[in-house]
């Protein structure tokens, strides 16, 4: 089992996306805690144009075992064609914060 922890970023359009997927993620126990940091601008390119849009950036704690039940999950109850779902590696932390994490996610939590 990959008990790597890791940190998913995932921007939402709005707060009543973000709680959805917050909550749902949690309580499926595929995310220990999500962070909801609104105000946030986003300046992309969708479909050959340049848009400037203000979401909120949902930061999901996990593990790496987990990670393909989590992005699929987000990706049901998410508004966007394409969300941004992006995992990054959690390298160091606080061993007491990193066997809570794993203690509060997957199907042995």
């Amino acid at each position: 089992m990959d008990s790597q922890p890791l940190v998913v970023f995932c921007t939402c359009p709005d707060q009543a996306s973000a709680e959805r997927i917050a909550a749902t993620v949690v309580e499926e126990r595929l995310a220990a805690c999500v962070n909801m940091l609104p105000g946030l601008t986003s300046v992309y390119r969708w479909r050959e144009q340049i848009q400037r849009d203000t979401e909120l950036l949902l930061l999901a704690k996990t593990q790496g075992a987990v990670y393909p039940l989590l992005e699929a999950r987000i990706r049901e109850l998410h508004p966007y064609d394409v969300p941004e779902i992006i995992a990054l590696p959690v390298r160091m932390g606080s061993s007491a914060y990193l066997d809570w994490i794993a203690a509060n996610t997957g199907a042995s939590a």
